[in-house]
């Protein structure tokens, strides 16, 4: 069973998925259905990877200046609360 579904779109978003459309040759209905189907696939995948992976992207791309981090973190975090009390 196929459900309908109204929605308002703003005039520059309207235009696009009329240009898409076109240059698909489909209709504006099957433009709007794949872009949800797409968002639906995606938001379903990142719910469901653990946390590493949500922020696997962010690892290793700050930079403390402190290279035994990892093995002498408390002796860093110390140093760090007794330098802001």
């Amino acid at each position: 069973m196929q459900s309908q579904l109204t929605v308002r779109l703003s005039d520059d978003l309207d235009r696009d998925v009329s240009n898409i459309s076109k240059k698909l040759h489909v209709k504006r209905s099957y433009v709007v259905r794949m872009a949800l189907e797409k968002f639906v696939k995606e938001f379903q995948v990142k719910e469901d990877t653990a946390p590493y992976d949500r922020v696997r992207d962010l690892v290793g791309t700050v930079s403390t200046g402190a290279p035994d981090l990892g093995g002498a973190h408390r002796k860093h975090l110390l140093k760090k609360f007794r330098k802001n009390a």
